[in-house]
């Protein structure tokens, strides 16, 4: 076959098939059609949505610190000798005066019958001395004796009532020596381990050993550094008061414990300066502690409030969601539906959390069904108190900024 033929045949097929399809239109037959019906409008999603409240709330911070006891004594020995007996339990709660150690008190025993014979004839030379002064004035006066010899009895005297209140001054000494042979609590709280045992020969002075370490219980401090700004918010709501640091014990402090319940106590001290370094000020509280749970060193959590309730914006805290390192609400605008929002979150207060910024009085947020909502979602909204709201346990929910543009 040749080119011209070829080409000529190609040209033909062409042609016929042309004309068949012309000929199957004419004839009303169409092309088949999907028969996949057009996609429906997905349901609204039923949600729980409150509004924005608005109310008085005394705002919390919140800060670590430890516990301190408010006195801690080392217990020394005031006088030297043989440890003859312990009295105390350790690690027991003892009281003020409680009996600790006692110190063998044969030799100050001793000293206080010495320093009582000294008294005794003290008190004897002062009785002859006033007898003898007695008489040199009525013979003075009879011109029998004369004036030196009355000056020296009048001398004698005196120097003999001296020796008597030394004599005193001596036994009052031995008394206490004496006294100190019995080792006792200065303050009440909880006694720490033995640190010499009974036999050992103690001295005492200045390079006196300790013989336990006692420490008070109830009350006790929690110290803790508060950044500069909440020590601001809380000395200003103290109000017009000359010297706020004076009235600090206005300022409430919760101190959070294992069960739940936390404790209250009060502001006791801010420091009189701010550390340029960290920004934060040493401040102490002060808490009840009648049960002994809480033990100095004691690692706490602690929230400082401020005297004076102040207005703010509340949410719920299970309405807010985790994005990266952002916080965020789903608001439900007029058209029902739901919005991503970034908030700006503040304290904790009685399970709702403060609102800072990202939110108005009013507006609508999603408390119940988060995680079941996408940003921009048409939702079916049921309306709730913000802490009325009946909850179930959401899954972990993530939204991302380019989530909420999808």
């Amino acid at each position: 076959m040749t080119p011209n033929r070829t080409i000529f045949a190609g040209t033909a097929l062409v042609a016929i098939l042309a004309a068949g399809t012309a000929g199957v239109m004419q004839l009303g037959i169409a092309p088949a059609r999907s028969s996949t019906p057009a996609a429906a409008a997905p349901a609204a999603v039923p949600v729980s949505v409150a509004a924005v409240e608005r109310r008085e709330v005394a705002l919390f911070d919140e800060f670590s610190g430890r516990l301190e006891a408010i006195e801690r004594v080392e217990v020394r020995p005031r006088v030297s000798g043989a440890i003859q007996d312990v009295h105390f339990v350790e690690g027991a709660l003892v009281n003020k005066g409680d009996l600790l150690v006692t110190i063998d008190p044969a030799p100050y025993a001793a000293e206080v019958a010495r320093a009582e014979a000294q008294v005794a004839a003290a008190q004897a030379r002062v009785a002859l001395a006033a007898s003898d002064l007695e008489r040199g004035q009525q013979l003075f006066g009879n011109r029998t004796v004369s004036q030196r010899d009355l000056d020296q009895r009048v001398n004698a005297e005196r120097e003999a009532a001296a020796n008597l209140k030394s004599a005193e001054a001596s036994l009052q000494t031995a008394r206490l020596n004496l006294g100190w042979t019995e080792v006792r609590a200065p303050v009440s709280g909880r006694v720490g381990r033995q640190e010499i045992t009974v036999g050992n020969l103690v001295a005492s002075g200045g390079g006196a050993p300790v013989l336990t370490t006692l420490v008070s219980i109830d009350p006790i401090y929690a110290s803790f550094n508060a950044d500069e700004q909440a020590v601001q918010r809380a000395l200003k709501g103290l109000g017009t008061t000359a010297d706020p640091h004076t009235a600090v014990d206005r300022i409430p402090v919760l101190l959070d414990t294992p069960h739940g319940e936390p404790l209250r106590g009060w502001m006791q001290l801010i420091d009189n300066q701010v550390d340029g370094r960290t920004g934060t000020v040493r401040v102490r509280a002060v808490f009840d502690n009648p049960k002994s749970t809480l033990m100095p060193g004691q690692f706490v959590r602690l929230r400082m409030g401020q005297p004076k309730a102040e207005p703010a914006l509340l949410v719920n805290e299970r309405a807010v969601g985790t994005d990266q390192d952002k916080r965020f609400v789903l608001v439900v605008g007029a058209d029902n539906k739901a919005a991503y929002r970034v908030v700006g979150l503040g304290a904790a207060t009685d399970g709702l959390r403060v609102v800072t910024q990202g939110l108005a009085e009013g507006e609508r947020i999603v408390v119940n069904g988060l995680q079941r909502v996408r940003p921009g979602a048409v939702v079916a909204p049921k309306q709730v108190g913000m802490e009325t709201a009946s909850w179930s346990t959401p899954s972990p929910v993530h939204v991302t900024e380019a989530t909420a543009r999808d």
